[in-house]
């Protein structure tokens, strides 16, 4: 693998689920000082330049990470399992959305709807492409179509993360199309 891929994937770590495991510190909005990272991930034999940092930032296909407009702080965009508000903005969504799983999920999905499990939000894809490539990292894809007029006219919020991520917090069954 990659050695940047395998840096992005441990800053992800860091930043969405286990800042503690270096002792970095985020804010409530999940920001992280970069010096502060470069350091702590120094110590824990992660050697990292301020610009290798950014061309992960810039590079990296899902769009992972935010910089501050100024490059002092560093973010992770969505998928947090720690308490953090990243504050994406609640958006009308488009008519459809997509979420990509593998068939051993299809059960459970049926029975309570799209849970976020360990994260705080459920993601959503606003394509089928892009919803195939999340399915298709554990094993053949199925990909689940939420039409979200209903959701939306039920009370249901969508948020959009920076990287364009669609976020709820759950989608009951009734709402989903799973191909049989």
């Amino acid at each position: 693998m990659d050695l940047l891929v395998q840096t992005s994937k441990q800053l992800s770590r860091w930043l969405r689920h286990r800042p503690d495991a270096i002792g970095l510190s985020l804010d409530k909005q999940g920001w992280a000082d970069v010096d502060e990272l470069l350091a702590k991930a120094a110590l824990a034999d992660v050697i990292l330049s301020r610009d290798e940092l950014l061309s992960i930032v810039v590079h990296n296909d899902k769009q992972r990470f935010t910089l501050s407009p100024d490059g002092k702080r560093i973010r992770a965009a969505q998928g947090h399992s720690i308490p953090v508000d990243v504050a994406a903005p609640v958006k009308k969504p488009p008519p459809v959305l997509y979420h990509g799983t593998v068939a051993k999920f299809i059960d459970s999905i049926r029975r309570q709807g799209l849970i976020p499990g360990t994260r705080r939000d459920v993601h959503l894809s606003a394509t089928r492409e892009t919803a195939e490539v999340v399915g298709g990292r554990r094993g053949a894809p199925v990909i689940i179509s939420i039409e979200t007029h209903p959701l939306a006219r039920d009370g249901f919020e969508f948020r959009q993360a920076e990287n364009g991520v669609w976020l709820i917090s759950h989608v009951p069954a009734k709402y989903l199309c799973i191909p049989v």
